[in-house]
């Protein structure tokens, strides 16, 4: 057996990003040895969970536009560090949004054409503008990228308000042309060299947002996909790709997929149900779904939040949801926006509300950069209610800047190790106080990753199969194992 234990670290306090440490080695295990009992993480290969598909983000317009708009550089370095292997996280599991989303330039759809039940004046020209040169740059550098796409609205012309934004509902008789649309979206992303595995039916299915969104009851979405939607897909030749229900948070995952399932002809239909985060953990929530339903791929399609205020913050609430979530079935994890601007955006409907000239006026008036670390920057953006959207990845137009989140390191501990055909193995660990997972990769090789989110070091010793290594976590770290 192999010995030698490579080492990875993340210490944001000590300007350490997912940098190799020297290597640990292996020695027999002796036990009762003093200071080794009581912190063991045990790694058992003995044991195989779900395989793993991949992790990435979203080719949302906002992330197309601000990509185009630095300089060719930045762009490589964008490119690098998403999608290279090993300089990057190795992003392979991308989500792309049908027609328009919140993080978008404008609301636009493929066809606004009212009443084209024939989709004649069908075209996504739109994304030929952004967001398809994007996806085709990051295949060039990540050739296995798989992607899943979702809607976050029909037209508004198929919708019961009227309007893609603010809810509403598919018409009933527009979910024949609403299937046929998505098949068209899928072929002629095909056409530009873009296939996608999966589709969600729909992004949030249980809001009704302020910007695009669309509501659909359990009852809705699958008489949708059983009677429309998976028979088109199957006239036009496209019966192998995947389609994915709720896409909405883990607190109600269990309710909607019995619901959605509820028979032999929609659990047929289904490939499997994707999850947000923004309701809270609710790992148990995924066990119980795997439980009744082991068949179904469960996939965690779409988590952010605000910008972090301290230099780890981002990184560890990331950090936890991945390995609650890939220790609960998850088989791939998918953040939101890959790259936003100093202001969060562009976000056409946080551009509508809270009027960014008159904000950005106020905040050089005080002679303030966009710096969330600065306590009068800070007051000014909680004086104007301001909600700023961040990215693993941020660039400054006003610096000419790229940033990188914490977020983008403590990705990077899954992203980069564990490769797609993995399969979750077996671990326990000695205390609360740490969160752990472990995998075991198509290659026969192992990774570990362990989070140490409280203030003070931790002692670990990584045991497995009768060897152990010690090793102390610094406060505020996380660390990757591979051996």
């Amino acid at each position: 057996m192999e010995d030698k234990i490579r080492v990875y670290l993340t210490d944001l306090k000590d300007h350490i990003r997912l940098a190799e440490q020297e290597s640990l080695q292996f020695a027999d295990d002796k036990p009762g040895s003093a200071g080794i009992e009581e912190h063991i993480l045990n790694v058992y290969d003995q044991v195989e969970y779900q395989e793993i598909l991949g992790f990435g983000g979203a080719f949302t317009q906002a992330s197309a536009v601000n990509f185009y708009a630095v300089p060719d550089e930045q762009r490589r370095k964008i490119l690098d560090a998403y999608f290279d292997k090993e300089k990057g996280l190795g992003y392979n599991f991308c989500r792309l949004t049908i027609n328009s989303c919140d993080f978008s330039t404008e609301i636009y759809a493929y066809d606004d054409t009212s009443g084209d039940y024939e989709l004649k004046n069908f075209s996504i020209e739109r994304d030929k503008q952004d967001v398809i040169p994007m996806v085709l740059a990051a295949r060039e550098k990540a050739p296995d990228l798989r992607l899943f796409a979702s809607p976050w609205s029909p037209p508004a012309w198929m919708k019961t308000n009227g309007r893609m934004d603010k809810g509403g509902k598919l018409r009933k008789d527009c979910q024949d042309v609403w299937a046929r649309y998505i098949v068209r979206y899928l072929q002629a992303y095909e056409a530009e060299g873009i296939p996608i595995w999966a589709v969600t039916i729909q992004n949030e299915a249980n809001a009704e947002q302020g910007w695009e969104s669309c509501h659909y009851e359990a009852k809705e979405e699958r008489d949708f996909v059983t009677g429309y939607l998976r028979p088109a897909l199957e006239r036009n030749g496209l019966g192998d790709k995947k389609v994915f229900f709720w896409d909405h948070n883990k607190e109600r995952v269990v309710d909607r997929s019995l619901e959605t399932l509820c028979n032999a002809r929609s659990r047929a239909a289904f490939d499997g149900v994707a999850v947000h985060w923004y309701s809270g953990d609710h790992f148990g929530a995924l066990d119980v779904t795997h439980q009744l339903f082991p068949e179904k791929t469960i996939i965690a399609s779409e988590q952010c939040r605000d910008r972090e205020k301290t230099s780890w913050e981002s990184g560890e609430i990331y950090a936890h949801d991945i390995i609650g979530d890939l220790n609960n079935w998850v088989s791939a994890w998918t953040d939101w926006n890959m790259l936003l601007d100093e202001n969060g955006g562009p976000d056409h409907w946080l551009d509508e509300q809270l009027g960014w000239e008159s904000i950005t006026q106020k905040r050089r008036e005080r002679g303030l950069k966009i710096d969330w670390k600065n306590p009068e920057f800070q007051k000014l953006m909680e004086e104007e209610n301001i909600w700023f959207g961040e990215s693993p990845v941020l660039c400054d137009h006003e610096e000419k800047t790229l940033h990188y989140a914490s977020s983008y390191y403590y990705i990077g501990h899954f992203s980069r190790f564990i490769q797609r055909g993995a399969k979750r193995i077996g671990c326990s660990i000695y205390t609360s106080g740490l969160e752990a997972c472990a995998f075991k990769n198509p290659d026969g090789e192992k990774c570990a990753v362990v989070m140490n989110p409280g203030d003070i070091e931790k002692k670990l010793v990584l045991r497995f199969h009768g060897r152990v290594a010690v090793y102390t976590l610094p406060a505020h770290s996380i660390v990757t194992f591979v051996f």
